[in-house]
């Protein structure tokens, strides 16, 4: 009686028939579960549990779990089972859905093997070593149980071939971002950015997705050599946004601005008559221009170069010459400074004449005591 009840069971089903199993039991290799509606016992071999690669049962599935499982063969004494024809068979139409709509999920990555990365999607799953990230990746050990989100970019289920990217993913985020940063930037504002690449004309500044040119010239009041001597990849700097090219994607941007200007509170550092040592920066028809504190240029007008008359500048000055200069005027507000050189030869002078009256006042010259002690010789 119970044989005949067991064949009507047996009959009732197929191979390819979907079955729900409660799990009674765990070995190494195979795992035993109950079939609802049946006496036969339902076993599912190590490899029917999973996609990949299993080293033992109790890693995929527990006592007491329910499953959702395919037959795949019907003996007399049971049922041979598959958990991985019910998930691969749902997984390709959820990642064929997923495909045709490019979207983007979440896959945890379940080993690394040469060339990429493989996840778990109910089938087989590959990210090549080059679509895991934009940038070159030299160890992927890390990335063991990561979850990364990834979107499918080749699909064949003939071929049971499932290629997924990361990098595609974060291209697309940043390009987002960068499109963000771009609309949301206004000429004159200040903020923080973090200088990513130096070149020879200046240093490129990441504002958060999009990077801006800080020109050498708008790196600093002062005089710079190279954009190196005075900032290096990798430091946050204050910037301020001096003009946005949206279609060509082009943003300037000003360190200078953003610090304290040169000629701040110059009146404190310098006043009428304080004689300083400076460098000619320029020369000009009508004068030279002499920096006499960082950023701080004064003019030494053609008249106040020299006490003898001259034509050029040039005559007597070249650029980058250290020279002493005394102030004539300052005007703050208009950033002004007048110079002179002469002065300080008049000084010269003045300081002779008064030495040669010294001399005179003390009743012998030079060449009297040198006579005096020739005749002594004599």
């Amino acid at each position: 009686m119970a044989e005949d009840m067991n064949q009507v069971e047996v009959k009732d089903l197929n191979v390819g028939d979907v079955i729900s199993g409660k799990v009674t039991k765990v070995e190494e290799k195979q795992v035993y579960v109950s079939v609802e509606n049946s006496k036969l016992d339902g076993i599912i071999p190590i490899s029917e549990l999973s996609s990949l690669h299993v080293e033992q049962a109790s890693d995929v599935v527990t006592e007491g779990e329910e499953l959702e499982l395919s037959v795949i063969k019907v003996e007399e004494d049971a049922l041979i089972l598959s958990k991985r024809v019910v998930l691969a068979n749902k997984a390709w139409e959820d990642l064929e859905q997923k495909f045709n709509s490019g979207e983007v999920f979440e896959a945890l990555v379940r080993d690394i093997v040469k060339g990429g990365l493989v996840v778990d999607l109910g089938v087989r799953g590959f990210i090549p070593a080059s679509l895991v990230e934009n940038h070159y990746v030299e160890d992927f050990s890390d990335y063991k149980d990561k979850t990364l989100t990834v979107k499918v970019v080749e699909l064949d289920r003939e071929k049971n071939r499932v290629i997924l990217s990361h990098r595609a993913v974060v291209e697309e985020e940043q390009k987002s971002q960068k499109q963000q940063v771009l609309e949301s930037l206004q000429v004159g504002a200040v903020m923080e950015g973090t200088v990513q690449r130096i070149t020879d004309f200046g240093a490129f500044v990441d504002l958060g997705g999009i990077d801006g040119l800080v020109h050498i010239s708008q790196l600093s009041h002062e005089h710079v050599s190279k954009p190196s001597d005075v900032v290096e990849e990798g430091q946050v700097v204050k910037v301020k946004v001096l003009s946005v090219d949206r279609d060509n994607e082009r943003i300037s941007l000003s360190v200078k601005e953003t610090l304290p200007g040169p000629w701040a509170s110059v009146t404190e550092k310098l006043s009428v008559g304080d004689v300083v040592e400076g460098k000619v920066r320029r020369l000009v028809s009508f004068g030279a221009f002499v920096e006499i504190l960082p950023g701080v240029e004064g003019l030494v007008h053609i008249s106040q170069i020299s006490n003898r008359h001259i034509g050029t500048p040039h005559e007597v000055l070249k650029e980058g010459q250290e020279v002493q200069v005394k102030v004539l005027e300052i005007n703050e507000n208009e950033k002004r400074i007048s110079l002179s050189i002469k002065d300080l030869e008049e000084n010269v002078e003045e300081d002779y004449k008064q030495y040669q009256q010294q001399e005179e006042s003390s009743g012998f010259q030079l060449g009297e005591m040198i006579g005096d002690q020739l005749k002594n010789l004599k």
